[in-house]
């Protein structure tokens, strides 16, 4: 086995709601305003509140040469707020390339930031918030200094490379949940420790991973307001992961072992997996394979067991949250409620175990069949293919372990 920190390259969505359901990713930015984007000129006709008073909060949660992640985060202390706006202005050359959780454009060093379909009410009192991804070249990140919520100017406390803050008389707006990209910096250097206990190999590394021939471990922690994790390993079948992580919403971490195909749907005659895994109590989390197909145009996400306020992607939702486009399916030895949904990126389906279970063996092969018997896709390219931890909460340090594991194919 080698063990290095790398680029993260498989897991890219996730990350989820307060109300338990994973968040969308929205609109990448560019420099030219887009057709559903909201020039910045325009900001000041957004819906807005009779009275508002606002504070906006910057905070770069990566940074890396040529690149960043940034959580913004609006706090309301005014009358509530139907429909929002946030504008800004970069001191810098930073130029945002992606977005979630709001509709973002940018035009020259202005910005404009819309909420999404779901959060843009935003009671007294609370906060919202919204990541974006970013590019720059030069060598300090600054943040911005003045921001405008529905054209009214908000107070700011600013985080970037050592940059700017700034504050006024003013204070708040709406809650969401803010995730940032799985996408690691390729010049991620690692930090690893050496074996500890029977473990062949261990690493804290944010962008850990353990190669064991033509399997890769990921300790994958890409989520915003993360703590810290352990990934120790004597190969892909028998891992482990010591997480300590705040439980607040959004997704932390996926640690995963992966193994990429490359083959069609057509060509597969076999796709099976077992697995036998060890889980705590307590925590935020689902057991789950995460599997890509088309260049990342689908994922396909198989929960095995989970816990805590976790909850799929879906079409639609309702007071009990996702709402299943499927319910009781049995395929691939077990039964599922399936949901269909989109995070803003790709198209995510969602096979949610209606019991949980910590060991057996899932025809995969079964449920890829079931899609396209279904018309949900077509004779797609299987790639990269997961098998994990999604953790959103795990305070106080939790443990999950991979007893075994193994996926057979022909």
């Amino acid at each position: 086995m080698n063990l290095s920190a790398a680029h993260v390259s498989g897991r890219r969505s996730t990350g989820w709601r307060s109300s338990g359901r994973r968040s969308r990713w929205l609109l990448v930015a560019g420099t030219v305003a887009l057709a559903i984007g909201v020039p910045v000129g325009l900001a000041a006709s957004s819906p807005a509140s009779a009275a508002v008073s606002c504070r906006v909060d910057h905070a770069v949660v990566s940074q890396w040469p040529g690149g960043f992640v940034a959580n913004v985060t609006i706090t309301n202390s005014g009358t509530a707020v139907n429909g929002w706006t946030l504008t800004w202005t970069y001191p810098g050359d930073q130029k945002i390339d992606s977005a979630w959780n709001a509709t973002v454009v940018q035009q020259g060093s202005s910005v404009t930031a819309k909420n999404a379909d779901y959060n843009g009410s935003i009671a007294s009192g609370t906060t919202t918030s919204f990541g974006v991804h970013g590019t720059t070249t030069g060598t300090t990140n600054p943040a911005p200094a003045r921001y405008a919520l529905n054209g009214i100017t908000c107070g700011s406390s600013s985080g970037g490379n050592g940059g700017g803050s700034a504050s006024s008389s003013t204070t708040a707006t709406a809650r969401t949940t803010a995730t940032t990209r799985t996408t690691a910096p390729t010049t991620a250097t690692a930090s690893t420790t050496g074996p500890a206990g029977s473990w062949a190999q261990c690493s804290s590394d944010q962008w850990a991973k353990i190669t064991d021939g033509s399997y890769t471990l990921y300790n994958n922690i890409w989520g915003g307001g993360a703590g810290t994790q352990q990934l120790c390993a004597n190969g892909h079948s028998n891992w482990r992961v010591v997480a300590t992580h705040p439980e607040t919403s959004g997704v932390k971490s996926y640690p995963n072992a992966s193994l990429t195909l490359n083959r069609k749907l057509s060509s597969m005659k076999s796709l099976t997996s077992s697995f036998d895994v060890s889980v705590p109590s307590g925590g935020s989390y689902s057991t789950a394979y995460d599997l890509w197909a088309d260049n990342n145009a689908y994922e396909v996400m198989v929960w095995m067991n989970k816990a805590g306020a976790v909850g799929p992607i879906a079409g639609s939702y309702d007071a009990n949250g996702a709402v299943p486009s499927a319910s009781n399916v049995s395929a691939g030895g077990h039964t599922w409620n399936i949901y269909r949904g989109s995070n803003g990126s790709n198209a995510v389906y969602s096979f949610v175990r209606t019991s949980d279970t910590t060991s057996g063996t899932v025809d995969l092969l079964a449920l890829f069949t079931w899609l396209k018997t279904n018309g949900w896709w077509g004779d797609v390219t299987l790639g990269q293919q997961q098998f994990g931890y999604e953790i959103t909460g795990a305070p106080g340090g939790l443990t999950f372990t991979t007893k075994s594991y193994d996926l057979r194919y022909s």
